[in-house]
């Protein structure tokens, strides 16, 4: 019967320290998905809602191209897809590997992680160890992402106004002209701006009911692929993320542009709304509070064919 306790207790605690962080659970995930087509890996301008470069992507279809010359934002190029973060440190998947095996010889020996399990103190010691140490690794991984971003390369200063023109207002009330020019090659307006935030909402409540076909309408496949993992990654854990009253603080134009038949315009936009994860069985809050609402900062990008709808094509998390 111990040594079932024990090996339970083992598989909990490997789950807890090598699980995927789900703390931004909403649509994207709190990660930089999606495609830009051939600026992909190229920083998007800054804007007075997002003045810094976003984090590069996690995930991504794209491949990456050479760039052109003379090519407004170009940045150096991705090699390829980025892995997952221990692969990307090797140094931190080696230690978490040290640990576990530790902690497995621990157990097989009749101990756990620093010390014995031979009673029930001996156990919650053992998993107090767990927390501490997943505590850690969590600290050091935010650290070493913290330091990646800022490596980042920095986008080229935009703005939303036009020389010798007055200030165009900024999306449903947001804010107004980031540094330097604009870099819009289409002439984004009202419009398009109105359809930009209707999507913001649009995902969000198809996020919360889990309803894919709704999804499927509003962004590409690509998007709809990474929403259908992380759905996932939610169900493994038995949770259910629900973002509701989702509100559009501030938002501007970063850059908008034409690729063939296909164009593009990415649009930095903070917004208010509320985060909440449940247990799917208990109804029982695992992360966020319904009572709060939180701030976020991303850049969304949309794509249509010339005269079709806005999709949601990607979204990067502001730095």
């Amino acid at each position: 019967m111990r040594r079932s306790a024990r090996f339970l207790t083992l598989l909990a605690a490997a789950g807890l320290a090598l699980a995927p962080v789900l703390a931004d659970a909403r649509p994207g995930g709190g990660s930089s998905s999606g495609s830009r087509g051939s600026r992909t890996y190229s920083a998007p301008p800054s804007t007075t809602t997002a003045p810094s470069a976003p984090r590069q992507f996690d995930r991504t279809m794209q491949q990456p191209t050479a760039p052109r010359p003379g090519a407004p934002g170009v940045g150096a190029a991705n090699p390829a897809r980025q892995g997952g973060f221990f692969a990307r440190n090797p140094f931190m998947g080696g230690l978490m590997a040290g640990l576990l095996g530790a902690g497995i010889f621990g157990l097989l020996a009749g101990g756990g992680f620093f010390s014995g399990l031979g009673s029930m103190a001996g156990l919650l010691g053992f998993l107090l160890q767990v927390a501490i140490i997943a505590g850690l690794v969590a600290l050091v991984v935010g650290f070493l992402r913290r330091r990646q971003q800022q490596a980042a390369p920095a986008g080229v200063p935009n703005a939303m106004m036009r020389e010798g023109a007055p200030p165009q207002p900024a999306m449903m009330g947001g804010g107004s002209a980031g540094r330097g020019r604009p870099v819009d090659e289409l002439g984004i307006g009202p419009a398009d701006f109105q359809a930009f935030e209707r999507t913001l909402v649009e995902v969000n409540n198809a996020w919360s009911r889990g309803d894919t076909n709704a999804l499927s309408r509003l962004a590409t496949p690509e998007m709809v692929q990474y929403f259908r993992d992380d759905f996932e990654a939610l169900e493994q854990r038995g949770w259910k993320n629900e973002t509701r009253d989702v509100k559009l603080e501030q938002g501007d134009l970063s850059e908008s542009w034409s690729e063939g038949p296909r164009d593009y315009a990415t649009v930095a936009m903070r917004f208010s709304l509320v985060d909440v994860t449940r247990d799917k069985q208990t109804g029982a809050v695992t992360e966020g509070d319904p009572n709060v609402r939180t701030m976020a900062t991303e850049l969304w990008t949309f794509v249509r064919v010339q005269g079709g709808p806005w999709t949601l094509s990607a979204i990067q998390q502001a730095s």
